[in-house]
């Protein structure tokens, strides 16, 4: 068994985009391993794509029952004219209620509702045309309405799903085409019954490969467009992206979050003595060391040059603080002549400096990172207050106006 799995996952490795390495791959089955911008670029996505399927299905659905008034007993028609009119007006809710917010959940909820309409009008159908004896054109009509899940499960290859996420949105489903099969057991045909159940399966399947293969793409799209080339960590336009979405959960949900403004001392020097190329090398050394002891959930931005930004949520002042002393007692890298490099930090923290934008979050903590290069550099400031005890230097780590405690006890 697990060697099969082991075939299955490297066969299914092949039919996803080269640019995916292997720990992404595992984002292709589970959506809980997503990062947050690609979380909140894939929920406007669905949502726009559920919008457009709900207005295709509002205009079109109307429209049949065009067909159905040549075809079937006026009684039938009437019945099945209130389902198509009550799944239109739930169609057009759907289309004005859902916009594009960034939240996964909010993009679950539509394509929950966008694919539990028209199966449970395939449901209550198949019940109204099961009572009916009808031959012809009419039996060829009413064969249309067996194709519904057929058409839903297609739709499914338009959005970029993970496996777990297509198996969910498909049970139900499989299941309404099997318990509208139970509705009709005395006059079911189960070669055919069999038949429909083992295509739709197929069907289920291809789809779940093409959206598994939408967010391979996707995964790897947004990966290019929000890293910084040289360093790998996120880009600046990710960061300020990143930043609102946190500021704004963290408003919502009364959580702390602070920001690390993080510059390295003395890098033109470095630039100017041992060349670009050098300086490069420092960068890069500096955002890996960094990013190495960062928490699950924290996020580091190239802001520009050789200054970067530190996102900490759901981190107060204190914690802030903790994490500042670890990251300094581990060091920020070697510059060319072996000598450590040392950088000044500014940190501020929602609560705390009662801020209401995340651009005066960020202007907080670039204006107490200057603060610790005016008192001389590979110091922390964490406060406006420029009496004693709110800036910490190399080895040492300052509480709230506590005693000074040495970097190695943290």
């Amino acid at each position: 068994m697990g060697r099969f799995a082991g075939i299955f996952l490297a066969r299914l490795r092949g039919l996803m985009p080269d640019e995916l390495n292997s720990t992404e791959f595992s984002a292709l089955l589970v959506p809980h391993r997503h990062f947050s911008l690609l979380a909140q670029r894939r929920a406007t996505m669905i949502v726009n794509r559920v919008r457009l399927f709900a207005f295709l299905f509002a205009v079109l659905t109307p429209l049949w029952a065009i067909i159905d008034y040549f075809a079937f007993p006026l009684p039938l028609w009437f019945a099945l004219g209130a389902l198509r009119l009550s799944a239109c007006i739930a169609f057009v809710l759907v289309v004005v209620h859902y916009r594009p917010s960034g939240s996964l959940g909010n993009a679950y909820r539509a394509m929950a509702l966008l694919f539990a309409i028209p199966t449970l009008f395939y449901v209550a159908s198949h019940q109204l045309l099961s009572g009916y004896s009808l031959a012809g054109m009419s039996a060829a009509i009413a064969t249309g309405y067996a194709f519904l899940p057929f058409v839903l499960l297609a739709g499914l290859s338009i959005f970029p799903l993970s496996l777990f996420e297509s198996a969910l949105f498909a049970a139900p489903i499989l299941l309404a085409q099997f318990l509208a099969g139970m509705l009709s057991w005395g006059a079911l045909d189960w070669l055919t019954f069999a038949g429909a159940f083992w295509l739709l399966a197929l069907i289920t399947g291809v789809s779940t490969l093409a959206g598994m293969s939408q967010l391979a793409f996707m995964i790897a799209l947004v990966r290019q467009a929000i890293r910084d080339p040289l360093t790998g960590v996120f880009s600046r336009r990710s960061g300020e992206e990143t930043l609102d979405l946190q500021f704004t959960i963290a408003q919502r949900s009364n959580a702390a979050l602070s920001i690390a403004f993080i510059d390295l001392d003395h890098f033109k020097s470095i630039n100017d003595t041992f060349g670009h190329e050098a300086g490069d090398i420092v960068l890069k050394e500096a955002a890996s060391t960094i990013a190495r002891y960062l928490r699950r959930g924290d996020m580091l931005v190239r802001w520009g040059g050789e200054e970067f930004v530190l996102i900490l949520p759901n981190t107060d002042h204190l914690q802030a603080q903790t994490v500042m002393a670890r990251l300094r007692q581990n060091g920020f890298g070697r510059r060319p002549d072996q000598a450590p490099v040392t950088a000044s930090i500014g940190l501020s923290e929602l609560k705390a400096d009662r801020c209401d934008d995340w651009r005066k979050l960020i202007e907080i903590a670039d204006r107490r990172m200057y603060v610790a290069k005016r008192r001389g550099r590979n110091q922390v400031c964490d406060s406006d207050d420029h009496s004693a005890g709110r800036a910490y230097q190399a080895g040492e780590a300052v509480v709230n106006y506590q005693a000074i405690v040495p970097a190695g006890e943290l």
